[in-house]
């Protein structure tokens, strides 16, 4: 990746984002662990939100909208082991969909900087 490249242009984009985004919640969406955490929730809309937070945590051309980390978990009661787990389907996703493992790894520390947001609230 040359230097004025971000990890979303080299990865292939919106596109290559999306299919990340939609293996990522077949994985989650099955795990009956994380089940729970997600009755009710307009999916459509979640899966548009998390189109937009990979696209900016990968330096694409998108500024994430949605509510801050804290505020969007807030009294979910999320736990370290759903937190963990989510993180590793999403690598996975990373992973299926050939993103080079130093992105996948770019990507999953900016992730993991949000649990303190996201585990407990």
């Amino acid at each position: 990746m040359s230097k004025s490249q971000s990890i979303y242009e080299t990865i292939g984009g919106r596109t290559a984002v999306e299919a990340v985004v939609s293996d990522f919640y077949d994985r989650v969406f099955d795990d009956p662990v994380l089940e729970p955490y997600f009755e009710g929730i307009d999916r459509e809309a979640l899966y548009a939100h998390q189109v937009q937070f990979i696209s900016a945590v990968a330096g694409g051309p998108v500024s994430y909208e949605g509510a801050d980390m804290r505020a969007a978990h807030e009294g979910m009661g999320i736990t370290e082991e759903a937190f963990g787990r989510v993180a590793t389907y999403l690598g996975e996703a990373l992973r299926e969909n050939d993103i080079d493992e130093g992105d996948v790894e770019t990507i999953l520390e900016e992730v993991g900087a949000l649990e303190p947001d996201v585990v407990g609230q």
